[in-house]
């Protein structure tokens, strides 16, 4: 599927995992401009791309930027039983095999590598920093997933019993919790375009995927302080689902030269999707803005890979001199 208006273009394509899985990814590239940068999509839990994430993709699109998104397996129309992730690191695997292929394309080569992600997705950006911490050269965080809050969390001993019961029936949907839309989603109108939207899954955890997330996110908030890329935080004070507090934890914590936090004051968990359109317009152009800033002060990755290179030719030159 492929369409077109003035100013961009979108495009689907399906991958194949090295699982074997058939794996959907989506693009919105400028017509007739070169884009000032790479953005990759990563949603959230039990959302998708190319519903879900549009409103944010036409948004940085309209900006100049092309926007890569890709639906993680068991979400959107990737394949896998829906809402079930097996293995949270698969996930890291397929998105940084996708966006290391769409960065290393000639004509790509050049250009700055932006990971947005919010909420699990959020965690998703900061396992692949992790993974190539010197390859991303900035962050977007959206209500990142560093913390689950305490009122989604069962209580400890039912935790302990569902992670022993994980290792027998890992994708029943027993695990007990509010519902995920009535708390994440603040606009009346959204939540309801959320809950119709087939792509997306309703229905509570299934065992395995919670204690993914669950150790994904403890993980994540125990070693805050190996983020070393610049990025922006931006989290609602009123978020009930992930914690805004380490947010701020991250942003006093990380080991980042450059980095922003933003709290947003009323908001809630949902910002690029389920906030009133005024909010999500102020969300967008702190972000914009944010990223803009990060291009207009030089490309320091270029920079360490130019000096790298010139430092092998120079080597390769005196050893030919001596020889």
């Amino acid at each position: 599927m492929a369409t077109e208006a003035s100013d961009f273009k979108y495009e689907e394509e399906y991958i194949v995992n090295s699982k074997g899985l058939q794996i959907f990814t989506c693009r919105w590239l400028p017509v007739d401009t070169e884009p000032k940068a790479l953005i990759f999509l990563n949603h959230g839990y039990a959302m998708e791309c190319s519903v879900s994430m549009k409103g944010a993709a036409l948004r940085l699109v309209k900006a100049g930027f092309a926007v890569y998104g890709i639906d993680n397996q068991g979400h959107g129309k990737s394949s896998g039983l829906q809402g079930y992730i097996p293995s949270f690191d698969d996930l890291v695997n397929d998105c940084s095999d996708f966006f290391t292929s769409v960065c290393e394309r000639k004509e790509n080569k050049r250009k700055m590598r932006i990971l947005l992600g919010e909420s699990m997705g959020g965690g998703m950006v900061l396992r692949l920093h992790r993974k190539n911490p010197e390859y991303w050269d900035g962050g977007v965080l959206v209500a990142p997933m560093c913390k689950i809050a305490d009122d989604i969390k069962p209580p400890q001993f039912v935790i302990n019993v569902l992670t022993k019961l994980t290792k027998i029936i890992p994708t029943w949907k027993i695990v007990p919790g509010k519902d995920i839309i009535d708390v994440a989603f603040r606009d009346p109108k959204i939540r309801e375009e959320v809950r119709n939207n087939p792509l997306c899954y309703k229905g509570r955890f299934r065992l395995k995927t919670a204690n993914e997330l669950l150790n994904v996110s403890l993980d994540l908030e125990n070693r805050l302080q190996e983020v070393t890329f610049p990025f922006f935080v931006g989290h609602g004070e009123a978020d009930t689902v992930t914690d805004p507090s380490v947010s701020k934890l991250l942003y006093e914590t990380a080991s980042s030269y450059e980095k922003t936090f933003k709290l947003y004051p009323g908001m809630w968990h949902a910002l690029t999707y389920g906030e009133f359109p005024e909010n999500t317009n102020t969300v967008f152009a702190d972000i914009i803005g944010w990223i803009d800033e990060r291009i207009s002060s030089g490309n320091s990755r270029l920079e360490r890979e130019q000096k790298h290179a010139n430092d092998e030719f120079d080597s390769s030159s005196k050893k030919s001199v001596l020889n």
